[in-house]
């Protein structure tokens, strides 16, 4: 289909959403497996139910414009979610490291919605398609609503895993150093009961 006037467009852009929203879906399911802090956790499950309701709503605002609902491959979606599937797989990240890293990743999703949400208003607003970009705008809202949750709360959660990792690290150094002295008294015992012998 040729897109050459705005209903088309708007259909596209539409359709790019719920592509990227129900990729985000699954992205959110396994990020939040993916992550130990209590609060981040439940958010993130929270955000998954509010992206289940997104899509509903997308197929809400097809409606009301009498267009078809439809997904559209979004490319921009696709590679924010290899994004994530590259680092896990080629970084070899600790889990903590992993943890860190979807905080950015997740902020990445949260602004490409944004934005995509944005457009689609202004192109609904544009076409009259009043109840159509009032919809749009209450997806926008918890869109807005889960980056300002991410960018207040991201400090405190990186803080949490980099305390995690240094445990993690004083840990690693002090079992050798363990493991050493046993061998030692190991080894002393052994020259005693020697000795006792002799």
């Amino acid at each position: 289909m040729a897109v050459d006037d705005m209903t088309k467009l708007f259909k596209h852009e539409l359709g790019d959403l719920l592509f990227a929203e129900k990729t985000f879906l699954k992205g959110l399911k396994a990020m939040a497996k993916e992550t130990s802090d209590p609060t981040m956790k439940q958010r993130i499950l929270e955000h998954a139910d509010e992206t289940e309701g997104h899509i509903e709503t997308l197929g809400r605002a097809f409606e009301a414009a009498g267009l078809k609902a439809r997904a559209t491959k979004c490319d921009a979606a696709l590679g924010l979610k290899e994004e994530h599937d590259s680092f896990k797989e080629e970084e070899e990240p600790t889990p903590e490291m992993l943890e860190a890293f979807n905080l950015g990743s997740g902020l990445r999703v949260e602004h490409y919605e944004i934005a995509g949400y944005r457009s689609a208003i202004t192109l609904a607003k544009a076409l009259g398609f009043d109840e159509s970009a009032s919809l749009l705008a209450q997806n926008l809202a918890q869109e807005e609503a889960m980056a300002k949750f991410l960018e207040a709360n991201a400090a405190g959660a990186l803080s949490k895993i980099q305390t995690i990792e240094q445990e993690s690290e004083m840990e690693a150094a002090v079992e050798p150093e363990v493991s050493s002295r046993s061998k030692s008294r190991s080894k002393s015992s052994s020259r005693t009961s020697s000795e006792a012998r002799a």
